[in-house]
């Protein structure tokens, strides 16, 4: 018998029973939908179209097809191993304690460090709407921070309802702007349809990586389903249809209304809307931008608390923070650890109006990396029960090998993580308090 066998028993971890009470589908796919559909629909339509011209749309196409067989690798993780450990409980059964933690380390001090980014990113937009300044985006951004994260002080039973309505709405909201801009689009501003070369369609899907990351947030949140084992999957399925449609209508309208504009606004959501509706449009759009911004902060504060909580239970963080790691249960000792690094960053980002480039990098590196050793992960423990999921497991670990060269030398930063990780799971394994095995908690 493999180590992977030996690691937790199959059917401890497919016999997951009904939990009354937890995520329903619709919530699962507003979940889904808000991590994956982030502050990027905000700019990253005008910033592509800048790169590439009419060319662009070529890289939307091309990432959301990709997202397929990553989307479709972890929602099959996540139904067969539903632990709010996620990636790095997957990890575990693969490669071992050190692997897990590492991975857990990177998705749970990555992505505090991005969640200040998203709130600056809705709150500028906001500010720039309404003619605000620096002082009116950092106070926006910090009601968007406190909000996100009193919303899930509760646990999913609010959270979920609260992600729900919000990304029910967003959606409403990106199909009116791709409506009323409709009539305004042209053909003609199709040509020419490669003006910076074939190149820089490449260039551009360098840019859009951001906005389709997310497809391993909700793992995290796998045991807190009402029916993980059914609805995991429709909730992944659901979630592609509406992002991938939502992302392509959005970029392909913004270049045949616009035009050569579209490159130009650093706001292509606001012209958008205003092309549409005038007047109103800049208002609508600042709706839609604190939609964006809080259903995305929503989603990675809940799958990073409950992370964390998970990674205490099995020792790969201080043991204070494992309560709330069981389905059902609200992680509140992780959730304030979160809270805090956040907190921290935002302060710092605050006060020396720094780029929040870095920051969106460095997260994106570390989230990189979560999807290679999540894939590797997937092609070992699928292989014995899905074909398909390992060929989308491969076909996962490769692009992201690919998309993450593009991070540079932002990868020193999971690399710096991953040393700490090893460090101080060596330091407890010799101590006695090695990192416990997730098997007793996977069932």
């Amino acid at each position: 018998m493999s180590r992977v066998d030996q690691a937790i028993p199959a059917a401890k971890v497919r016999q997951i029973p009904d939990r009354p009470g937890g995520l329903n589908l619709a919530q699962g796919i507003a979940l889904y939908v808000g991590a994956v559909l982030g502050t990027g629909v905000l700019a990253l339509p005008g910033m592509a179209a800048k790169q590439a011209g009419p060319a662009s749309l070529l890289s939307w196409l091309a990432l959301v097809v990709m997202s397929v067989p990553l989307a479709a690798t972890f929602a099959a993780l996540a139904a067969r191993y539903p632990d709010s450990g996620g990636v790095s409980t997957y990890v575990r059964q693969a490669f071992g304690d050190r692997a897990a933690a590492v991975v857990g380390w990177w998705f749970y001090l990555g992505a505090p460090v991005g969640i200040p980014a998203l709130a600056f990113f809705g709150a500028s937009y906001l500010a720039r709407a309404t003619g605000g300044g620096w002082g009116e985006s950092v106070a926006c951004a910090a009601l968007l921070l406190a909000i996100g994260f009193l919303a899930n002080a509760f646990g999913v039973r609010i959270s979920g309802p609260v992600q729900l309505a919000l990304s029910g709405t967003l959606a409403l909201l990106l199909v009116v702007a791709v409506a009323v801009a409709l009539p305004h689009a042209r053909l003609s501003n199709l040509h020419p349809f490669a003006p910076h070369g074939w190149a820089a369609v490449g260039s551009a899907g360098a840019l859009l990586v951001w906005s389709f990351t997310g497809w391993e947030t909700v793992t995290h949140l796998s045991a807190e389903f009402a029916r993980p084992a059914r609805d995991l999957k429709r909730a992944t399925v659901g979630a592609l249809v509406i992002v991938g449609v939502l992302y392509l209508s959005l970029a392909t309208v913004t270049v045949l209304a616009l035009g050569s504009t579209a490159g130009a606004s650093t706001t292509p959501l606001a012209s958008l809307l205003q092309t549409g509706l005038g007047g109103y449009g800049a208002d609508v759009a600042s709706v839609v931008a604190v939609l964006i911004t809080l259903g995305t902060i929503n989603a990675y504060v809940a799958s990073t608390a409950k992370l964390g909580a998970a990674l205490a239970r099995d020792g790969a963080l201080p043991r204070r923070l494992a309560s709330g790691a069981q389905p059902g249960g609200v992680p509140r000792g992780s959730l304030l650890t979160v809270a805090a690094i956040s907190s921290g960053v935002f302060i710092a980002a605050a006060v020396t109006r720094m780029d929040l480039q870095p920051l969106v990098l460095s997260t994106t590196a570390c989230l990189g990396a979560v999807y290679a050793i999540g894939s590797a992960a997937g092609v070992r423990l699928l292989r014995r029960t899905s074909r398909a999921g390992v060929v989308a497991a491969a076909s996962a670990f490769g692009i992201v090998v690919l998309l993450l060269a593009l991070t540079g030398w932002y990868l020193f930063w999971p690399l710096i993580l991953a040393a700490a990780a090893l460090t101080v799971t060596g330091v407890r394994s010799g101590a006695g308090r090695a990192p416990g095995s997730a098997a007793g908690h996977a069932a």
